[in-house]
C-alpha cells in the first residue's frame, strides 16, 4: 500500500501533480482575462487542483483505488486538453484575418491545451510504464 522508495513512476506522478498546479495558475489567469465568457473555460481551472490533489495523494499513498482515480482523471485531462485545442484553434480562426501569425500571437494560446494533454499523458505513462 505504501511506496518502498522513490521509483521513477512515483517521481513522475509527483512531477505531474506539481505541473498541474503551475498549468492551473496559468490557465486561470488566461481565462480570467477573458472573463470566462464560455462555460468550458472553467473545466481546466477546476480540474487542475483536483488533478494535483489526487496525484499528490498517490505520491504518498499507493492505494489501488487512488491509482484508478488518477488514471480516470488523467484520461479526462487528455480529453479536456484536446477539446481545448479545438476551442483555442477556433478562437484564432474567428479573429479578423483568420489564421495569420498575429492572431496566434495575440489570440488564445493554441499550445497551452496541448501542454495540458501532454502532462495528462505523462501521468498515464507513469502509471502504465513497465
Amino acid at each position: 500500500m505504501y511506496w518502498d522508495h522513490w521509483s521513477l513512476d512515483r517521481f513522475l506522478i509527483f512531477f505531474v501533480s506539481v505541473a498541474f498546479v503551475l498549468i492551473g495558475i496559468q490557465v486561470t489567469m488566461f481565462h480570467y482575462r477573458q472573463n470566462f465568457h464560455h462555460k468550458s473555460m472553467w473545466v481546466p481551472v477546476v480540474s487542475s487542483p483536483i488533478f494535483f490533489a489526487t496525484g499528490l495523494a498517490l505520491t504518498f499513498y499507493n492505494a489501488g483505488w487512488l491509482r484508478m482515480l488518477f488514471v480516470l482523471f488523467m484520461a479526462l485531462g487528455v480529453l479536456d486538453g484536446l477539446v481545448g485545442v479545438y476551442f483555442h484553434a477556433k478562437g484564432v480562426r474567428v479573429r479578423v484575418g483568420g489564421w495569420q501569425m498575429r492572431n496566434f500571437l495575440i489570440g488564445p494560446p493554441v499550445v497551452l491545451p496541448f501542454l495540458f494533454t501532454a502532462i495528462s499523458a505523462l501521468g498515464l505513462i507513469a502509471i502504465y510504464w513497465r
